[in-house]
């Protein structure tokens, strides 16, 4: 059936102008091509589809609609959490265009577009863009994921920032949307992540943010219990161009040490001015350290999020502070509770991310989309509010669940 399938789809797929490139099983591409980033999944599509423009997409959605198979879309594979099996891979790695617009501060990306690209783009122009820890990311995924980035106590979540997507929808159809245009489906994609089509292109709003202050320094875990309550208070007192985490590590020599990572949206002086508290606190620097930089050179590294809760308060340390694991406390707030998209849970204070499963501890049971490993749990990411309204836009653009191979939301 599999095969017969991928026959049938190769003639169809090569004809009326069709570029796409398509790998079936034996191939000698197929392997590479169907596999995510993570190596606990092995997906085994009927066809891998590599979409070079908008026209490949709608033909691969209408062809995969129209035969009743799964389909999947993977970028960079960050996102991919469930396997794809016997259907439709279509992969936008080679639709990765990228234009920046310094006059109206507009970078315009396609589906397959890497953060480090935009980084690059518009770093000539003093501009920053709302991108996370990693350059290798992409960019389309993360930011319908809600988008978390070192800027975003400054000017929110990279969702926020979203002016414009082209949509491929479920029935293989263009839509435009913004504020003016198809305003229901612009605000579930800024968050609902890709339940409700294929975005083809986004256009996003960059910042003036020519440098930045940032760096990771390692101190003495010693400090550390003093060093969080005092981070209790103090994080509540600084401003918004200061982001900031502490992270308790193992080190390569496998002695126990807290890192402080640090990202403000200034200069030195400033910055030095605010962290001297926090740094007399913790003690001398072991290792690492800050200083100023164009953005896209920071290097503030992530913690893979095996466990993860959104606080309103900091909880006790007492249990953190024994875990043989890394932890990591991370300051959210600011323009992050503001915003009118269905991003996650814009009251919290504070993430923890633990790079174990730790069932002992305690949670309030909410989490963020990006950095959320099990689809089961997918409305977690949400408020009850937003969610439902979600789900009631999922039934007008899909409402047969045609894009139900991500963190699902299911039509109402």
């Amino acid at each position: 059936m599999t095969q017969m399938f991928a026959d049938v789809s190769v003639t169809e797929l090569l004809c009326g102008g069709f570029d796409a490139t398509v790998h079936l099983p034996g191939d000698e591409q197929y392997d590479a091509q169907r596999r995510p980033l993570y190596p606990n999944l092995d997906p085994r599509p009927a066809v891998v589809v590599e979409a070079f423009r908008r026209e490949d997409v709608q033909v691969a959605v209408r062809i995969a609609r129209q035969a009743g198979l799964p389909f999947a879309v993977q970028a960079t594979g960050h996102g991919t959490r469930l396997e794809s099996n016997g259907g439709v891979l279509l992969k936008t790695g080679g639709m990765a265009s990228v234009l920046v617009d310094p006059q109206r501060r507009v970078a315009k990306v396609g589906p397959g577009a890497r953060w480090g690209e935009v980084i690059d783009a518009a770093e000539p122009f003093g501009l920053a863009a709302l991108a996370g820890s990693s350059r290798d990311v992409g960019v389309t995924g993360y930011t319908l994921g809600g988008g978390v980035g070192w800027l975003c106590r400054k000017y929110g979540f990279a969702a926020d920032s979203v002016i414009r997507a082209e949509v491929v929808t479920a029935d293989g159809n263009v839509v435009t949307c913004s504020p003016h245009e198809h305003a229901d489906l612009f605000w579930a994609i800024r968050g609902g992540s890709g339940n409700y089509g294929v975005v083809t292109s986004l256009e996003f709003r960059l910042y003036p943010v020519a440098t930045v202050y940032a760096g990771v320094a390692y101190f003495g875990i010693d400090r550390a219990l003093e060093t969080l309550e005092f981070y209790r208070t103090w994080s509540r007192q600084i401003p918004d161009e200061l982001s900031t985490a502490i992270t308790l590590t193992n080190r390569p020599d496998g002695s126990r040490a807290m890192a402080i990572k640090v990202m403000y949206a200034g200069d030195a002086v400033a910055a030095e001015a605010i962290l001297r508290p926090l740094w007399e606190i913790a003690g001398p620097v072991r290792e690492g350290g800050y200083g100023q930089m164009a953005f896209g050179q920071a290097q503030m590294g992530g913690t893979a999020a095996r466990h993860l809760d959104l606080l309103d308060e900091l909880p006790e340390f007492d249990v953190l502070l024994k875990l043989d694991a890394t932890v990591e406390i991370r300051h959210w707030g600011g323009a992050m509770n503001d915003g009118e998209t269905p991003v996650g849970h814009r009251d919290a204070q504070y993430s923890l991310i633990i790079d174990q499963e730790v069932p002992e501890l305690p949670t309030t049971g909410r989490t963020f989309l990006n950095f959320l490993a099990d689809p089961a749990r997918t409305a977690s990411s949400y408020t009850v509010e937003n969610y439902k309204r979600l789900r009631e836009i999922k039934r007008a653009y899909d409402p047969d669940n045609f894009f139900r191979l991500n963190h699902n939301i299911p039509p109402a």
